[in-house]
């Protein structure tokens, strides 16, 4: 078979939400070039799916409006027969109403729906006739499904060569490194692998642990933002915000009054003058410029124009339940008063009076820009006509660009409403795109470290490093920690899984110390050129004396040369099947992997989605330079001779 190029290659990740994919391998390697949510909505035709929501709406309240203006224009009156109004279709490619997620927990839950997206996917590619197809295939995944998938490809596609790759597996690939432990946090579920010399250990593998993955973090905010009026979608886009963080163990929440371990006050006099919690420069970079002081602008002080946490307004009821205009006329008075405060020329705050802007994690209150898909929703099923929809949403959109859109324009509408003596509310700019609201929210945003979660991923872990049969790798293995995943994209969630692994099965180098309390004391400490250093001296019995059993055998077990392997302490002579060299349950130091450095394109965005990565540089490796001698992929000849179970024989 000839030589497949760069340019033919096509590699494809799906995932529970977002699938990844991209035509061609770039020179220098970039992140997935086709994003796809993983959903698909049911078709009118039953079995079949569109890769988009369709709507069916009428255009007549604007028909209408046209038609009005006619008739006072030109005098002749003109109606429009309610019988025969145009019903157009649209696709609608935000809205994700009604939609089917076919693979669940990383499994894959709906056939015929993920066959869709799949065929979605490569639609959209578009690729020419020879192009090869590499698969990245969930851990969760079993042989029979990789068979399924396997007879798909080649029958649907009709591809030249077709391959799997471990998503783990990948993983190790994208970071360079042979033997590492990857922890891939999804949507709702949390895989942990163990890989030496590049082979992942099937036995004691955690696959698809549930209730662990970034979904778990939406409930935990839900359950404390429910009453104030959040429903799933505030919480999931909060999640994602800057201002979600899970703060270090010892940490505790701003406004609590707790002092916590970073700002225990080691300098009282420096508290009581500056504010600062010891002395040194790095504390006096800590403090801003305003003064400390109640009142508005200083630095611990209260705005006293920031309202009351009332809750999040629904304005989805308000505008079903016919108060729109009314809203959208208090939306835009409020917009004409900020234009014409800012025409008259209000004087800004100087910069050295403005607050110091404090990092998130000593903010008692922080505010996130909210894409209400539920509003823009409500606002499509009203049938408001293309004209009164853009200007309803350029109302109620509370965006930072259309803020200053609206002022700019709010200002010019004013001077021309003086001028004509005409000014009438509602009158935006038309204008298309996500409905934006800013919305506020109080220390509720710092989801627990603990509660479970993390517990539960740091078990699985052990679980899976002491489940490695080759002893000596443990510990490597606890050093090349790789934390991967969308779900792990939270703020602070990294460092607080790593606290709490070494926090229940770190142990401390120095713990062979307490054998030290069991040598004689009329032995003098070993010196550096070992003349003092205790020699076993034969007893009785011919077995060492002097020397506690336990101390002789915690230095030959972390020294491999004072006990050659198959030796035996207690019988001399008797070789031993438990002798290693080093910690075997518990390690002594817990590392995580540097990410790769020579990825330039990768590192604005993060390594959490590594796994493309490594399968972009396999599939370099296996469709150009490899050519299929290594048995890589599935050739179409391979799969006429073998069918799809023959794709077990062909892996990396």
């Amino acid at each position: 078979m000839p030589a497949f190029k760069d340019d033919q290659i096509i590699v494809i990740e799906p995932g529970s939400e977002t699938t990844l994919a991209q035509l061609g391998l770039a020179e220098s390697l970039t992140p997935a070039r086709l994003r796809v949510r993983s959903r698909m909505f049911p078709a009118e035709k039953a079995g079949e799916w569109e890769p988009y929501k369709v709507r069916r709406r009428s255009d007549l309240p604007e028909k209408a409006a046209q038609t009005e203006s006619v008739a006072n224009g030109d005098g002749e009156k003109k109606t429009i027969n309610g019988d025969e109004d145009e019903v157009v279709y649209e696709e609608d490619r935000v809205s994700e109403e009604g939609a089917v997620w076919p693979i669940q927990e990383g499994r894959i839950a709906n056939w015929s729906c993920f066959f869709a997206l799949i065929t979605h996917v490569y639609n959209t590619l578009n690729p020419p006739f020879h192009t090869p197809i590499l698969l990245i295939a969930q851990p969760s995944w079993t042989p029979r499904e990789h068979e399924k998938l396997t007879q798909f490809f080649f029958e649907k596609f009709k591809t030249p060569a077709f391959g799997l790759m471990d998503a783990a597996l990948a993983t190790s690939w994208a970071y360079g490194v042979h033997t590492a432990t990857v922890v891939d946090v999804g949507k709702d579920k949390v895989d942990v692998t163990a890989i030496s010399e590049f082979i992942p250990h099937v036995t004691g593998r955690v696959t698809a642990l549930p209730a662990c993955g970034g979904e778990s973090i939406t409930e935990s905010l839900l359950a404390k933002l429910k009453s104030k009026g959040f429903n799933r979608d505030m919480c999931d886009q909060l999640k994602k915000s800057p201002i979600c963080e899970i703060l270090p163990l010892g940490t505790s929440l701003p406004g609590s009054g707790e002092a916590s371990e970073q700002d225990a006050v080691t300098n009282p006099a420096a508290a009581a003058s500056t504010g600062a919690s010891a002395s040194g420069a790095a504390a006096a970079a800590s403090l801003g410029n305003a003064p400390r002081g109640p009142g508005a602008d200083t630095e611990v002080g209260d705005d006293p124009n920031a309202d009351d946490d009332e809750g999040v307004l629904d304005v989805a009821s308000i505008v079903t339940g016919g108060k729109m205009n009314e809203y959208l006329a208090k939306k835009e008075k409020e917009k004409q008063d900020k234009a014409t405060a800012k025409k008259k020329g209000a004087e800004a705050p100087k910069a050295d009076a403005r607050p110091v802007r404090l990092p998130n994690a000593r903010r008692e209150k922080a505010t996130f820009m909210y894409e209400d898909h539920h509003l823009l929703d409500t606002l499509k099923n009203m049938n408001l006509g293309s004209k009164g929809m853009a200007d309803a949403q350029a109302a109620l959109d509370e965006g930072p660009q259309n803020k200053a859109h609206d002022e700019q324009d709010g200002a010019e509408q004013q001077s021309a409403g003086e001028a004509n003596g005409t000014t009438e509310p509602g009158s935006a700019t038309s204008r298309s795109g996500p409905i934006r609201r800013e919305i506020e929210v109080g220390t509720e945003r710092f989801p627990p470290a603990s509660g479970g979660v993390l517990e539960r991923i740091a078990d699985a872990i052990h679980q899976a490093i002491s489940s490695v049969d080759a002893v000596n790798k443990r510990s490597e293995l606890w050093d090349s920690l790789i934390i991967c995943g969308n779900g792990s994209k939270v703020r602070g969630f990294k460092d607080a899984l790593h606290q709490t692994i070494q926090s229940k099965y770190l142990i401390s180098p120095s713990s062979a110390t307490i054998f030290t309390s069991e040598i004689p004391s009329n032995i003098s400490t070993p010196a550096g050129t070992g003349a003092n250093t205790p020699q076993p001296q034969l007893g009785p019995h011919g077995g060492p004396s002097g020397v506690n059993p336990l101390l002789l055998a915690a230095t030959t077990a972390q020294n491999p040369h004072l006990m050659p392997p198959g030796s035996n302490l207690m019988m001399p002579g008797m070789p031993t099947h438990n002798s290693h060299s080093s910690h075997g349950q518990t390690p002594t130091s817990i590392k995580f992997v540097r990410p790769p450095e020579y990825f330039p394109e990768w590192k604005d965005v993060g390594f959490d989605e590594a796994s493309f990565l490594g399968a972009q540089v396999a599939a370099k490796v296996l469709f150009v330079a490899d050519q299929g001698q290594s048995k890589g992929y599935m050739t179409r000849p391979d799969y006429n001779d073998s069918g799809p179970t023959a794709i077990h024989d062909y892996s990396l």
